[in-house]
């Protein structure tokens, strides 16, 4: 006759099982591998070339006795740390008076320079940061605010309405008219404010036009220069770093302070550069994190194994 007596035998307990229930090793080592891949993609995420978030090379401005005639006053001249005064006066798209100062205090800013009427490259500007401030989840208004000024002096509150109607329309965020601010002013205030920004720019009388170069300029919330941008395209992700930077932290999440921990801003370069050093630091502590984690885990459902086994042998 057949011998049934492995299934008479099914219950019982068998090396690698605890109490009849399925042994736990395969889930243990899933969980783990599963932990390990979560880790190994976070690292990747960092490791990413830093210059697939940037916006290429900064502008660097030759010497003015170097530039092509016209252009010998035009060109950025980084001021960071610069204090914007407080005091210069302008008016709203509103048309009300306004000092720059009754926008610092609390929130970072976003500075760019433009006039209203350009024909080609302020409206790329206007363009390129609307596109950078929409894929963010920090909001203009609640998180921080813009400061878009003219540089020309003819121009009017009414020119800044246009303006601010078609790029608050782009923007798309209820509320954000109370946090992205369009002013026009007098000459005064604009060579005071270009000054202190390093912003150089050549008025071209045959044209009537201006001949200028293109960056925005991330400010702290008391109004001192923390970083520049240049170009007419602004990574979304550099963008969201410096004003988490410029806050103090004071806005953004846990991963931004590991992303501002493995990154530091280049002001050569006008963007972020990986920190390989601390990039491998932060990996090293979560690897070491993950093994004590795993070696708890074995452990302790070791000791459960042998405890049963005790028990089971009275």
């Amino acid at each position: 006759m057949p011998n049934n007596n492995h299934n008479n035998n099914d219950d019982a307990v068998r090396p690698g099982r605890t109490g009849g229930k399925p042994r736990t090793d395969g889930t243990v080592i899933r969980t783990t591998f599963a932990s390990l891949k979560s880790i190994a993609f976070f690292v990747l995420i960092l490791v990413v070339p830093a210059w697939s978030q940037g916006m290429g090379p900064g502008t660097v401005n030759p010497p003015a006795n170097l530039r092509p005639p016209g252009l010998k006053n035009v060109g950025i001249e980084q001021r960071l740390n610069e204090q914007i005064p407080r005091d210069l006066a302008f008016r709203d798209q509103s048309g009300n008076r306004v000092l720059l100062g009754d926008y610092f205090g609390s929130k970072p800013m976003i500075l760019n320079l433009v006039y209203y009427k350009c024909p080609m490259l302020c409206s790329e500007v206007l363009s390129g940061l609307t596109s950078a401030l929409k894929p963010m989840k920090l909001e203009v208004g609640n998180d921080f605010e813009v400061l878009t000024v003219s540089f020309d002096p003819r121009e009017t509150p009414q020119d800044a309405t246009a303006t601010s109607v078609e790029y608050l329309k782009r923007y798309g965020r209820p509320g954000a008219a109370q946090g992205w601010h369009f002013l026009t002013g007098p000459q005064e205030s604009i060579d005071a404010l270009t000054r202190a920004a390093g912003f150089q720019y050549q008025y071209d009388k045959g044209s009537g036009q201006f001949a200028h170069s293109t960056a925005i300029v991330v400010l702290t919330p008391e109004g001192k220069i923390a970083q520049y941008y240049y170009g007419v395209e602004f990574p979304s992700k550099d963008l969201r770093l410096a004003l988490v930077e410029a806050s103090q932290n004071k806005i953004g999440n846990l991963v931004d302070q590991i992303l501002l921990y493995c990154y530091h801003y280049d002001p050569s370069a006008g963007k972020y550069n990986l920190m390989i050093f601390r990039v491998l630091r932060v990996g090293g502590v979560a690897t070491m994190l993950l093994l004590g984690g795993l070696m708890f885990i074995m452990f302790r459902r070791d000791a459960a194994h042998h405890t049963f086994g005790a028990r089971g042998i009275r």
